[in-house]
């Protein structure tokens, strides 16, 4: 029940994140949640979206490297310490998080948040069993 998170490589220098960016609206990719980690000499841009394949396809063209990586959304109550409860629960469970980051999107009442573990079925069993709703590919395109 994984969702798929584009990986993308880019040099850091300016204006490399607006022509991923502009690539990706010239094919209708709509972008739903994003993280941009960077170094010295390059960045690190995660990226859920609503269209992987034509995502994919297009960046490839255009020369980027990418990554498809299995990462785990789960839909959690937007209040104080409701992170903290989904985060304690892969804790409980002896599951490292290696990275996270939240969509772009939310509703009235809940947020969605992107994992990064090192075992997606441990951590969607163990949030499941605690009743957190987990996010699915169609989840995203609904968005």
């Amino acid at each position: 029940m994984a969702i798929q998170q584009l990986t993308v490589f880019v040099e850091n220098r300016q204006g490399s994140i607006v022509s991923i960016t502009e690539t990706l609206s010239k094919h209708n990719v709509n972008i739903r949640a994003l993280s941009i980690a960077e170094t010295e000499d390059f960045g690190i841009l995660r990226l859920i979206v609503n269209d992987k394949e034509a995502a994919q396809k297009t960046l490839l063209e255009e020369g980027y490297l990418i990554k498809v990586t299995d990462v785990v959304g789960v839909k959690i109550g937007d209040a104080p310490g409701k992170l903290s409860e989904a985060l304690d629960v892969l804790d409980k469970a002896n599951i490292n998080i290696e990275y996270l980051y939240a969509f772009m999107a939310r509703t009235e009442k809940h947020a969605y948040v992107v994992l990064r573990v090192e075992d997606n079925d441990a951590a969607e069993k163990a949030l499941h069993a605690a009743d957190f709703h987990l996010i699915t590919e169609d989840d995203i395109h609904k968005l």
